[in-house]
């Protein structure tokens, strides 16, 4: 392989793997015919944005048929992070629904492809007021810079498009964004997308204090998404000149840059943890949600360790709160893969099964129901989740009213066992300690995706606590996020709390294990819960990530405190750690389990 293949090899492997959406989910093929049933204009639009003039490069999608006396819907989309309008995972996206009659307006997002402007993280207040100047071109409103302009498009009244969105992680936020300062879009089908990146980048599984106190830098996922964007110069050596922000920040807006700079510190004094978490939630929809009105569809992945099950999860409860009517569908793949076999019943659009998956049969319905109107059309269940231990294709997904709760508890026995009564607690205590390098293994975040290999998980003898089940007598599902309510013993960490700087709080990482008949260990889709501890003198609850998972009988479940993970920055100093147990005071462990 040549040099000029390996850097073009290299280039795509980082686009794909931290770039938002997945390549194979995301080819979208079109129906067989014997030409494309529509046409595609390349257009360009000069909007303002964040107080900058934007360049926005776009693809037009019209289907064969639709013009002024026979309007369509539109579909309106954009890239994952690192990629563009042009790349197999987007321009799919257009050729699909064009091909689905829908017209179909594709483009490259603030700060890549040839758009210009820095990025922003999707901003609402610069991609989503970006995004909204194209809401305005299928409205009529306005012309691209050529002078096209869209007057075939369904309109809800002067000026009001019919239009929905629909994409993965950077394309799935956008969407989010948009709808909270353009009430004209109708649906939204966001992907594998994130709720809170101060949750996802820095994440805190302490419920009480994650508002507040930083959690564990995510640092090989962060760092790479960091350097495909500021190396925008290398990879897109004929960029925008917009698209540089300065000599210390180069393609990102500056708070973007301040941001990642302070979490690459390992350091977290007051006033720059509060500027971190207002901006990372401040470019977040927990931060707008209250703004967003449009039907929603939430699609997010079971194997992702960027952008957990939690993050749709909270998406869905905020709008269903608010009776913004929204569905909430628990994929098998993410960004950390999980792709199965479409037979199996999976979307994977590049196998042309969008009427033929039930996702992709969701999606549709969703589009019919609130692009085309037709009220009698079943858009599912509010809840449902992939079992990849159904081997019927048409029986993989399984469906709830609700998103599961937590119904069954284990005790944490002072001898290290899992018991189902508390009674059966054994009075004990056990100590961990880290070291200063990290002694337990969850992932490498990118290592798959660009072809590496990755160590199973595993954890190093003293640095962490574990507590296991006797064998299951029968099968056992879990559906949702497990949470965990504990009590440490820390006077290292004690003294050192209040200092000032919420680095020198315990770090601890809170994990499930699944535990084989052979002493085979999996953890399920390599997930953890970082925490750090926002006061050690007082009990915490942990909210692990979403699982769904089946423990087969025989196997036993293992809960696992570890003082270190490699993906994340950790404990600032060494902290041994004491977890005691009392029949009348112990951990517990809850699970949301919907079988067995």
């Amino acid at each position: 392989m040549s040099r000029r293949s390996r850097v073009r090899r290299v280039r795509t492997s980082l686009a794909l793997a931290l770039g938002a959406v997945l390549t194979a989910p995301f080819a979208f093929a079109t129906p067989a015919a014997a030409a494309d049933p529509y046409t595609v204009t390349p257009l360009t639009f000069t909007v303002r944005a964040g107080g900058r003039s934007c360049a926005v490069d776009a693809d037009l999608y019209r289907p064969d048929g639709v013009d002024r006396a026979h309007p369509a819907p539109a579909v309106l989309a954009t890239n994952g992070f690192g990629g563009s309008k042009s790349d197999g995972s987007t321009d799919a996206i257009g050729k699909a629904f064009a091909a689905r009659g829908y017209v179909g307006l594709v483009y490259s997002g603030l700060g890549f492809g040839r758009s210009g402007c820095p990025i922003s993280l999707d901003d609402p207040r610069i991609d989503g007021a970006a995004a909204s100047r194209l809401v305005d071109f299928l409205a009529g409103e306005r012309a691209a810079d050529d002078g096209t302009r869209a007057g075939f498009v369904t309109q809800d009244g002067e000026g009001d498009p019919r239009v929905g969105m629909i994409g993965g992680s950077y394309g799935g936020a956008i969407q989010l964004a948009t709808a909270a300062v353009d009430h004209r879009v109708d649906a939204l089908v966001p992907m594998i997308t994130w709720h809170d990146l101060a949750y996802a980048l820095d994440p805190n599984d302490d419920t009480a204090a994650a508002r507040t106190v930083p959690g564990a830098f995510k640092w090989q996922w962060t760092n790479g998404f960091y350097l495909l964007g500021e190396g925008q110069t290398l990879l897109a050596p004929s960029l925008d000149p917009s698209r540089i922000n300065s000599l210390t920040c180069l393609h990102f807006v500056t708070d973007a840059c301040e941001t990642v700079r302070t979490l690459n510190s390992g350091s977290y004094p007051a006033a720059r943890t509060k500027a971190l978490l207002d901006y990372a939630r401040g470019v977040s929809p927990v931060s707008y949600l209250s703004e967003v009105r449009t039907p929603t569809l939430l699609v997010q992945g079971q194997a992702d360790s960027l952008f957990n099950l939690n993050e749709a999860t909270a998406t869905y409860r905020t709008l269903t709160a608010r009776g913004v009517p929204a569905k909430l569908i628990w994929q098998s793949w993410g960004h950390s893969g999980g792709m199965t076999d479409p037979a199996a019943g999976e979307l994977d659009l590049s196998q042309g099964n969008l009427e033929t998956s039930y996702v992709g049969r969701r999606i549709l319905a969703w589009f019919d129901r609130y692009l085309h109107r037709r009220t009698g059309t079943d858009t599912g269940p509010a809840v449902a989740y992939y079992r990849d231990w159904v081997a019927d294709p048409d029986d993989t997904y399984a469906t709830a009213p609700e998103v599961p709760a937590l119904s069954r508890t284990l005790y944490l026995s002072g001898d290290g066992r899992l018991v189902g009564d508390r009674a059966d607690v054994t009075a004990g205590s056990r100590t961990y300690r880290n070291g200063p390098l990290p002694s337990s293994h969850s992932e490498s975040s990118l290592a798959g995706l660009i072809g590496l290999p990755d160590p199973a998980p595993y954890d190093t003898a003293g640095t962490y606590l574990g507590w296991t089940s006797e064998p299951l007598s029968g099968p056992v599902e879990v559906a949702g996020a497990p949470e965990a309510t504990l009590r440490v013993s820390s006077p290292r960490a004690e003294r050192v709390q209040d200092s000032g700087n919420a680095a020198d709080k315990l770090v601890l990482f809170a994990k499930l294990y699944d535990v084989a008949p052979d002493g085979t260990k999996t953890l399920v889709h390599r997930l953890v819960a970082p925490v750090r501890v926002a006061d050690v003198t007082k009990s915490f609850t942990v909210t692990l990530p979403g699982i769904v998972h089946r423990y087969e009988k025989g196997h036993r479940l293992r809960f696992v405190v570890a003082a270190s993970d490699g993906a994340y920055f950790g404990n600032r100093g060494v902290k041994p750690v004491t977890v005691s147990s009392t029949p009348q005071d112990t951990g517990v462990l809850r699970l949301p389990v919907v079988g067995g």
